[in-house]
């Protein structure tokens, strides 16, 4: 009934639609709108019902729910949309053919491992039962945890006396199953447990014993999964190469239409601006050809111990000032208010040795139990230049503007959330700002200059990761030789990028979104269909997606059904 009744409210709104031709901008309703949330409800309830993400009946009921979806689009009459919601139809369609896409993959690394799990049907069979309230009898239930431990200590001993195979990978995919297998069962034990006498009575003494193997056996596998010492080269840093097939279905998907290998000859030459501009900044400096040099002096410009959030309260609404005085985007009065400050602790610096931000800003500082080195390289790599060029990038315009504006405007658009129009648009403000003379002295400069680089660095050491040409230890090498990075930071930055759950397009995202943003500046405020507070407010208002889909709002570029990326924003490479 419900579908019904959308696709009758659909007609409706289309008919509306074609009486009415004049253009909708920022607050146009989309039809598509319900939709998106029901696909995103529906998507999330599934998963929470279905606790046990690697069985035979996870993957036949998600298979047949991208099925539905996929019809109920075909279903949509596409040339009938607005352009906002012609955008809005390809965002949840790419949606939905990528999560379709992953859980095949899923299903076959399920098919190809699940031998190692030969006692999951007697889980999976308990976690059902309990699903639906069924009663469970004491002595069948008994009987079954028998077999259950029974059949776990066998699987041990035959991986033990390799009688089954299993390399590292199998292994790590097995831990996180038994996990996963080990918290439903004890979900559903608990269900009974104290509820149903004759249940407790029977199964109170087998129970632990049940979990007792299952925690053995994730722990054999552990150490299994450890012994890929070659993806180990010192550093500690292991994470997991996808290889180049999967980092152009990556890139696809975003909507980005370069090769792993263009976007690092395009990184190359934005290095190559950055040390043209480097070796000015340094020769203004009075350190003629040696930048490390003049980086080094940079470094040294670290507030006392704890002044440093005066200082980030001082540069917030600095760049807040600059950005209203030079007429370059709307800030709401509310979103110079509500921004907030907190430190990051110890171990969040492990992973992230610089500011991170968003609601609140998160600045990286030292602590009484930190050692003296590490006290040091925290100072240095959060000095004062360093700081004031990647403050505003945190707070506004960056990210805090960002998630200020998504809450108000079309928020439902956040289910195409994109590390390229995310990270893209904090990255893009550096540019821009930059360009409006932001910078005051050369320390500046430098600072502006030392993200920018990072940045570089971020698409080349990702690339040639994933693509298996590096190591981690090779990635910190070369932070720390050719962006100047302090070591401790360089690992840092490398453990975040492979181990710290970020997609493995994310450090990709913020240069090339950050370019993406920069030539559509170019094509609609320099040319002079757009002012600079009309096109940055847009932006924001439309919500976040790939810059590519922003581009066709903006430009109201005519879109089919079967739209699929082109857009060569950084011209040709070779």
């Amino acid at each position: 009934m419900r579908k019904v009744l959308l696709l009758a409210m659909l007609n409706i709104v289309l008919i509306a639609n074609a009486q009415n031709s004049s253009v909708l901008l920022n607050n146009e309703a989309s039809i598509l709108q319900p939709y998106i949330n029901q696909f995103q409800s529906d998507e999330n309830m599934l998963n929470r019902k279905y606790v046990l993400k690697r069985t035979e009946e996870y993957f036949g009921r998600m298979d047949q729910f991208y099925k539905d979806w996929l019809g109920q689009l075909k279903r949509i009459p596409f040339a009938k949309l607005s352009q906002n919601e012609k955008v809005d139809y390809l965002l949840l369609k790419r949606n939905i053919v990528a999560n379709d896409k992953n859980l095949k993959t899923a299903y076959q690394d399920f098919k190809n491992n699940r031998y190692l799990l030969p006692f999951a049907s007697i889980i999976v069979d308990f976690e059902q039962k309990r699903r639906v309230g069924k009663q469970q009898l004491g002595a069948e239930v008994s009987a079954a945890f028998e077999q259950l431990k029974t059949q776990i200590e066998t699987t041990r001993r035959a991986i033990d006396k390799k009688e089954l195979s299993v390399n590292w990978k199998q292994a790590n995919w097995a831990q996180q199953t038994v996990g996963q297998y080990t918290t439903a069962f004890t979900e559903a034990y608990k269900f009974y447990d104290g509820y149903d006498p004759q249940f407790t009575k029977a199964t109170k003494n087998l129970y632990p014993e049940v979990i007792a193997a299952l925690k053995s056996y994730a722990t054999d596998l552990e150490k299994i999964a450890k012994q890929n010492t070659s993806l180990d080269d010192g550093t500690g840093i292991v994470g997991e190469p996808i290889g180049r097939l999967a980092l152009i279905d990556g890139l696809k998907n975003e909507m980005i239409a370069y090769t792993p290998e263009e976007l690092a000859a395009i990184a190359q030459r934005e290095f190559a601006w950055c040390d043209a501009e480097m070796a000015k900044a340094t020769r203004e400096m009075g350190f003629g050809n040696d930048w490390k040099a003049a980086l080094e002096k940079v470094k040294t410009a670290y507030p006392p111990l704890g002044k440093q959030p005066e200082l980030v309260f001082e540069l917030a609404n600095e760049a807040i000032n600059f950005v209203e005085q030079n007429k370059l985007i709307t800030v709401p009065s509310m979103a110079k208010e509500g921004w907030r400050m907190r430190m990051l602790t110890p171990e969040e610096q492990r992973f992230a040795p610089f500011f991170l931000g968003g609601e609140s800003v998160l600045i990286a500082y030292p602590t009484e139990d930190m050692s003296e080195e590490a006290k040091l390289m925290t100072l240095r790599g959060n000095n004062r230049h360093f700081s004031r060029a990647v403050v505003f990038h945190e707070l506004i315009p960056g990210h805090n503007l960002q998630y200020y504006m998504q809450s108000r405007y079309k928020p439902y658009r956040r289910a195409f959330s994109t590390p390229f129009w995310t990270e893209g648009w904090s990255l893009y403000w550096e540019m821009l700002l930059w360009n409006n003379n932001f910078a005051k002295t050369p320390e500046d400069k430098i600072g502006m200059l030392f993200w920018r680089m990072h940045r570089c660095a971020r698409i080349i050491f990702s690339a040639k990761y994933h693509l298996g040409e590096w190591t981690p230890k090779q990635c910190i090498d070369f932070l720390v030789e050719r962006v100047g990075f302090e070591r401790a930071n360089a690992e840092a930055e490398v453990r975040r990028s492979f181990t710290g759950n970020y997609g493995p397009l994310y450090q990709i995202g913020y240069m090339i979104g950050g370019l993406q943003f920069k030539e559509l500046h170019k094509e609609l405020v320099q040319t002079g269909k757009m002012t600079n507070i009309a096109f940055h407010d847009r932006i924001l208002k439309e919500n976040c997606m790939p810059v590519e889909m922003l581009r066709a709002l903006l430009t109201n570029q005519a879109l089919t059904e079967d739209f699929s990326t082109k857009w060569k924003f950084a011209g040709q490479v070779k």
